[in-house]
């Protein structure tokens, strides 16, 4: 399983790239080898894009593919999906990671290092595992058990949205994301904007002649800052662990063509938290009314207003489905293996699948290996103890949710 683990590391499958592709291929292989069924099919990128419901997308790609394997049941019980997500986000300079190379995929002690080993690398094989155990054992179980792997989570959910388009449903789900093994039954959203803050070029030794569109960003900076301590003031109980669980943060900035001259425009790119529950038109309705408010109080501003502009990854907020036993099986599942860890409930700040999931009428939660802190960070590491704790959680899971002949 750790090998597994870090031969999958290696494969550097950031978002968009050949290497995301070829990942997918590579586990394919795997789950063919490991005796399951297989479905692993080229997305039809053009149809998926112009959905009108599409979740959204940053990279460019010219091919992605799906892939769901599948141990089947007998037929006569609930079926179970676990999802997971094979692209990584980039890497960084590599002098920065503690092994020298963010792809190293070492076994430190108990860890294996490397860019995507947490986010979620190690909840994927955790999964496959989960379903290898099933197989191995003999169980006879009346439902099926499906490891979905996908694309572009990372971007927006390009690889979930295909594969629910495919026909792919259960009738609950486990996101094996890094919760440090806690259980994760609701996301807060995360919505992707551009701000382009004009100004007037003129030559740098006359620039009070002109209007910095650097010199812009400050009142709109202000206007965003005092957004978010708003949109934070009353949260929902689950995210009270958080102290910032809607967060508005510009994350790129662009500006200026030329050192001696004043910078015409400015380009931010960023990230707005959307409220557990809070429909998606309503976050942009109530961002870009801050953002007005914050051009009519300036002169220039005024009469020169920041264009804002929705892109790329497009996460609504989501939560399990009220009532659903999956919560309580999850946890009885946790409690047989951990040797009595401490588990806590609480809610992601961070977009993920679980909405789109939620969204096709499938009850789902997040629970896996690794501290969520460490995703898309430097010296990215997941515990292979969690690792093997959440396969031996997600088997009985499984059982539990499935049933047993």
């Amino acid at each position: 399983m750790v090998g597994l683990l870090c031969s999958m590391v290696r494969e550097p499958s950031v978002s968009g790239s050949d290497e995301e592709n070829s990942s997918q291929a590579a586990l394919s292989r795997v789950l063919d080898r490991s005796g399951f069924e297989i479905d692993h099919w080229r997305v039809p990128l053009e149809d998926v894009l112009a959905s009108p419901d599409f979740p959204g997308i940053e990279v460019p790609r010219t091919e992605a593919w799906g892939l769901v394997g599948r141990l089947p049941g007998r037929g006569d019980g609930p079926s179970l999906m676990l999802n997971g997500h094979i692209d990584v986000v980039p890497a960084g300079p590599a002098d920065a990671w503690r092994t020298g190379d963010p792809y190293a995929g070492t076994v430190l002690g108990d860890a294996v290092h490397g860019r995507g080993a947490c986010d979620m690398k190690g909840g994927l094989v955790s999964a496959l595992w989960a379903m290898t155990a099933l197989r191995r054992s003999g169980a006879t179980l009346r439902g099926d058990v499906m490891l979905a792997s996908v694309q572009g989570e990372e971007d927006g959910g390009l690889g979930t949205f295909a594969t629910l388009a495919r026909g792919w449903r259960a009738d609950a789900c486990v996101i094996p994301e890094p919760t440090s093994l806690d259980i994760v039954p609701a996301n807060a959203g995360a919505l992707t904007f551009q701000l382009r803050i004009p100004g007037m070029a003129t030559h740098a030794s006359r620039h009070l002649e002109g209007i910095s569109a650097i010199g812009k960003l400050w009142p709109i900076w202000t206007a965003l800052q005092e957004l978010e301590a708003v949109r934070n003031a009353d949260v929902d109980p689950l995210f009270s662990r958080w102290e910032l669980p809607y967060p508005i943060c510009i994350g790129t900035v662009s500006s200026g063509v030329w050192a001696s001259s004043v910078p015409d425009l400015l380009v931010a790119d960023g990230r707005m938290g959307v409220a557990l529950g809070e429909p998606v038109e309503v976050a942009r309705a109530v961002f870009e009314q801050a953002v007005a408010q914050a051009c009519s109080r300036d002169a220039w501003l005024r009469n020169h207003p920041v264009e804002v502009e929705w892109w790329g990854g497009q996460f609504a907020s989501g939560q399990i489905t009220e009532g659903s036993p999956l919560l309580g099986q999850m946890q009885a599942a946790h409690a047989a293996v951990a040797g009595g860890r401490r588990q806590e409930v609480w809610g992601a700040s961070y977009g993920s699948d679980l909405r789109l999931m939620e969204g096709a009428g499938v009850p789902t939660l997040q629970y896996g290996p690794g501290d969520a802190a460490l995703a898309h960070s430097t010296d990215e590491l997941v515990p292979t103890s969690e690792v093997r704790t959440a396969a031996r959680a997600l088997a009985l899971l499984a059982m539990e949710v499935c049933g047993t002949g």
